[in-house]
């Protein structure tokens, strides 16, 4: 490898675009030591080099580089309850979570590499109920620390995304000041980003300030239920 290159090649999109056509077992078991070699070693590398910068961000949020409970999330669909049964993701989701977090639910980043479009996202998606109820509270006593802190995720190429209630929560009322933010049901800052990117040797680095950036976003998420940041 060159100094030119990066951790992730074009080989890596080639083969998530031959996955999306032969989305079966026989294919993918055939194909089972390419998606080592282009997908999931190059994955780990780039958790690697992200757990050192992330360091220098928090001390909280982790890296890890295992085949089981790590960043690097599974290739194989949970089809129980979908009606595509096809058995294989068509793209690389990589997550960086919160020591304290036990699953990809809590505050934590986010990064997707499909053939369609690539994203980063920071925050907290589709929170479990108290974490929900927490960041409202939170929301409700501290709106200024809160608008400033989803500011800063809404211009330079970010936006807030995730599912909203259609009407105000229980106990809120339609008229709160904050009501449209109370609604979400996730808190969640994204970008997109070409797959070129990507396939750059500062991809890391890049990351990593998009992260940095983030940082009052997660402050107050991490904050609102009782973790450090």
């Amino acid at each position: 490898m060159s100094d030119d290159d990066g951790i992730f090649g074009p080989e890596l999109f080639e083969f998530l675009e031959e996955l999306e056509a032969n989305n079966n077992r026989e294919w993918f078991n055939e194909n089972r030591e390419r998606y080592e070699e282009e997908v999931r070693e190059p994955a780990f590398d780039f958790i690697r080099a992200m757990g050192a910068l992330l360091g220098e961000i928090s001390p909280h949020m982790t890296a890890r580089d295992t085949k089981v409970g790590g960043s690097l999330m599974r290739v194989f669909r949970d089809t129980r309850f979908s009606s595509d049964k096809t058995p294989y993701k068509t793209n690389v989701g990589i997550q960086f979570r919160h020591v304290r977090g036990g699953d990809v639910h809590a505050p934590g980043y986010y990064v997707h590499l499909d053939t369609e479009i690539c994203f980063f996202g920071a925050g907290s998606w589709m929170p479990d109920r108290d974490a929900l109820a927490a960041y409202r509270v939170a929301i409700d006593e501290r709106p200024n620390a809160w608008i400033a802190a989803r500011d800063t995720c809404q211009s330079d190429g970010w936006r807030m995304e995730g599912e909203r209630l259609k009407r105000s929560p229980r106990d809120w009322s339609v008229d709160h000041p904050m009501i449209e933010d109370l609604k979400r049901k996730s808190f969640i800052a994204v970008r997109d980003f070409h797959h070129d990117v990507a396939l750059k040797p500062e991809f890391p680095s890049l990351i990593a300030a998009w992260c940095a950036q983030t940082q009052p976003l997660m402050t107050f998420l991490c904050t609102a239920v009782g973790l450090k940041f």
